[in-house]
């Protein structure tokens, strides 16, 4: 049988371990894609809602949030953004940090720190929308 391309470059202990690709990386790419690509119309959307909003008073602005396709299309904002934010760090951490104390600490921090910033962003706009400016 013969050995593939990659397999010829590995060393004998590499081949003898089974060490190689862990095959994370591509959902990891693909998901860090889409976040992109979701972001780039949500982006444009919060850019035009924010300059709408620019001039209106927290009851006008309350009143904005309360409208249900807003609501939706902020929550959405927020998920992405955090989603792509934790992958993000994520890479540079994986790629830029070399002790493993301080890379795991950092890679679990970020993945609390990303829950934690979308879960408060989607709770205070749905405190918002469903409650209103208080």
């Amino acid at each position: 049988m013969a050995e593939s391309a990659s397999a010829r470059y590995r060393t004998a202990l590499g081949r003898a371990r089974g060490l190689g690709s862990s095959h994370h990386g591509v959902g990891h790419f693909i998901t860090e894609r889409v976040s992109a690509l979701a972001l780039i119309p949500l982006v444009a959307w919060g850019v035009f809602a924010a300059l709408r909003l620019a001039g209106t008073d927290i009851h006008g602005a309350s009143a904005w949030v309360g409208q249900p396709l807003n609501a939706v299309l902020l929550s959405l904002l927020i998920v992405a953004a955090f989603i792509h934010l934790r992958l993000a760090i994520q890479t540079v951490v994986e790629d830029y940090v070399y002790g493993f104390v301080a890379k795991t600490t950092l890679l679990v921090l970020n993945v609390f720190v990303c829950v934690l910033g979308g879960a408060a962003g989607v709770f205070a706009i749905l405190k918002v929308a469903l409650i209103g400016a208080l």
